[in-house]
C-alpha cells in the first residue's frame, strides 16, 4: 500500500478489484481545505479511461507486475503466439490483450508483456518498427520531401500516410506510439 500523494504517471494500481495504470496525476490543495489528488487512470483490461479523486491521507494498492521479454512467433486464427526468451515457454494473447499492436508484429519481433498474477495485462512494443510496403501507388521520379503524402499498406495491414518517393517493397521504420511514416530503413 502506498499513500495517494505518492501517486505517479505510468504506476499501476489495484482500484475496485481492477488493474488500471496511472496516466497523468494532479496534486490539489484549495485554500483551507484538505488536499486530495485528481488521477487519471487506464483499465489495464478494457483499456477505458477513468478519472478518480484520492483524499491526501488515503492508501492505495500498487500492482506488481512481472514483465517478461517475449518473442512473437506467429498467428493462428484469432491468437497469437510468442515464446518467453528465457524459458522458452509459449503463451497465446489474443486481440483484447494486444489491441492496435497487433499492426506493428511481425515474426521474431520482441515485445515487452507485463503479467499480473501470472496473467498477462498489457503489452510494450518498441518505439519504432522496421515494415515492408506490400501496396502503394506508383513513385514519383526525383520527388523530394513534401508536405504531400500518399496512402501506403504495410505487410501487417496497416495503412500509413507516407512521402511520394516510398515504392512497394522497400522497408520503411514506422513510429509505434501514433503509426505514423518516420523514415527508410536501412
Amino acid at each position: 500500500m502506498i499513500q495517494a500523494t505518492q501517486l505517479r504517471s505510468g504506476m499501476v494500481i489495484v482500484l475496485e478489484g481492477q488493474l488500471f495504470r496511472v496516466v497523468n496525476v494532479t496534486h490539489i490543495t484549495p485554500g483551507n481545505k484538505r488536499g486530495m489528488v485528481q488521477s487519471s487512470l487506464r483499465n489495464l483490461k478494457t483499456g477505458a479511461n477513468h478519472e478518480h479523486r484520492f483524499r491526501s491521507g488515503e492508501s492505495v494498492q500498487q500492482g506488481i507486475l512481472d514483465s517478461h521479454e517475449m518473442e512473437y512467433l506467429y498467428a493462428g486464427g484469432d491468437e497469437f503466439i510468442f515464446m518467453n526468451t528465457e524459458t522458452f515457454e509459449q503463451i497465446h494473447l489474443t486481440t483484447n490483450i494486444l489491441g492496435e499492436g497487433v499492426n506493428y508484429l511481425t515474426p521474431n519481433c520482441k515485445i515487452r508483456i507485463d503479467f499480473y498474477e501470472g496473467d498477462p495485462v498489457a503489452i510494450t512494443l518498441p518505439l519504432t518498427v522496421d515494415l515492408k510496403v506490400v501496396e502503394a501507388e506508383p513513385g514519383l521520379r526525383g520527388a523530394t520531401v513534401t508536405n504531400q503524402r500518399k496512402p501506403a499498406t504495410l505487410e501487417t495491414g496497416l495503412v500509413v500516410q507516407v512521402p511520394p518517393f516510398i515504392d512497394v517493397g522497400e522497408m520503411i521504420r514506422i513510429d509505434t506510439s501514433d503509426g505514423t511514416y518516420v523514415e527508410r530503413a536501412k
